[in-house]
């Protein structure tokens, strides 16, 4: 089936920016008559249809606002929804919510019945901002809108979010700082999230400012709770890594399962760190390192900023709230006392269940 035409579509055919294309299908701003011929002509060639019902009723007053969040399953998503629900009471204003699965297609259709729904703005994270069809539609429409999480871009929408390059950074110096010197990452797929393009940059910084050369990430999807065959691929050779950053709190819970799936014990055998700060993380046992965003309190920020924007049309804000480090019991110095140190190669690889 062919692709809808989106407003992106049209830019490229016109030869011209997303921004001149809203001007010229919403009549917002000058555009000169090569230019306007030029848009209008690519909407006909691709048979581009623009929203009609979101640009109708964009000014009406209802009083909800859509709340669109990659996953309901990841408990950092519902912390922010808790801080949007309590700040959007206390102003008497409703909310939609809906979950996209990091998939980009599914965050245009949210978006689309978010409109339908005469949501008066919208609380969002997407797959990429840079790219994103979703705010596209939103800019053309424009509703007023705000991202969380996804990373601050000056110019650019207004975004919530914490310097996840910095915090990456963070927990893998705690790691080294412990005396690791080969740590691995596992990190949910590049091409559904920006925040984690971001985190693993703060890893190779890391590693690189020690000296030391990041492995491959091991790259997977977001909802992946069993980690066993990555973590005995990790494990195959005798020179495994003794730490693992992943990318995500409910990765590194995946992945210290798939750790003692393997016959490896964490931290003694293998330290790991994870990236949210969910609650669930410290009441495991071990206890999870993690970086801890503050959720709620961007929720909350979020949904205040979004409505100064509905109602008095306030310009883009671009904020960067502090993140702290927790430590937990899933790390420590390195091989304590290693199952690589206890077995013998062929007893390891039959614990690995190679051999």
């Amino acid at each position: 089936m062919r692709a809808v035409p989106n407003i992106r579509d049209v830019a490229e055919r016109a030869g011209v920016s997303i921004s001149t294309v809203s001007r010229v299908l919403n009549n917002s701003g000058p555009a000169s008559i090569k230019t306007r011929e030029a848009v209008l002509s690519a909407v006909n060639k691709i048979g581009f249809r623009p929203n009609i019902i979101g640009r109708t009723l964009k000014t009406a007053k209802s009083r909800t606002i859509g709340v669109l969040v990659p996953s309901l399953k990841n408990p950092i998503f519902a912390d922010t929804v808790e801080g949007i629900e309590r700040a959007a009471e206390r102003e008497g204003y409703s909310i939609l919510l809906t979950s996209s699965n990091y998939a980009p297609e599914k965050e245009v259709k949210a978006v689309e019945v978010f409109l339908s729904n005469r949501v008066e703005g919208l609380i969002v994270t997407v797959a990429n901002e840079a790219s994103s069809p979703a705010l596209d539609l939103l800019r053309l429409e424009g509703v007023p809108f705000v991202l969380v999480f996804n990373p601050v871009l000056a110019p650019g929408p207004s975004a919530i979010t914490i310097d996840n390059q910095a915090a990456a950074r963070t927990i893998v110096e705690g790691l080294i700082a412990l005396g690791h010197r080969h740590i691995a990452m596992i990190a949910g797929r590049f091409d559904a999230s920006d925040r984690s393009e971001l985190r693993r940059a703060g890893y190779e910084e890391a590693l690189r400012a020690h000296g030391m050369i990041p492995d491959p990430v091991v790259e997977v999807n977001f909802d992946l709770l069993d980690l066993s065959d990555h973590c005995a691929e990790l494990y195959r050779h005798d020179e495994g890594p003794t730490a693992l950053f992943c990318s995500t709190d409910m990765l590194a819970i995946a992945a210290i399962r798939g750790l003692t799936t393997i016959g490896l014990r964490v931290p003694d055998d293998v330290s790991v760190a994870g990236f949210d700060g969910i609650t669930v993380g410290e009441c495991m046992a071990p206890s999870l390192a993690t970086i801890v965003q503050p959720a709620e309190e961007m929720g909350a920020q979020a949904l205040s900023h979004l409505l100064t924007r509905v109602n008095d049309n306030a310009p883009a804000l671009h904020l960067t709230l502090p993140y702290r480090l927790r430590p937990g019991e899933s790390w420590g110095p390195p091989w304590k006392s290693s199952i690589f140190k206890r077995n013998t190669h062929k007893e390891r690889m039959k614990a690995l269940g190679t051999g």
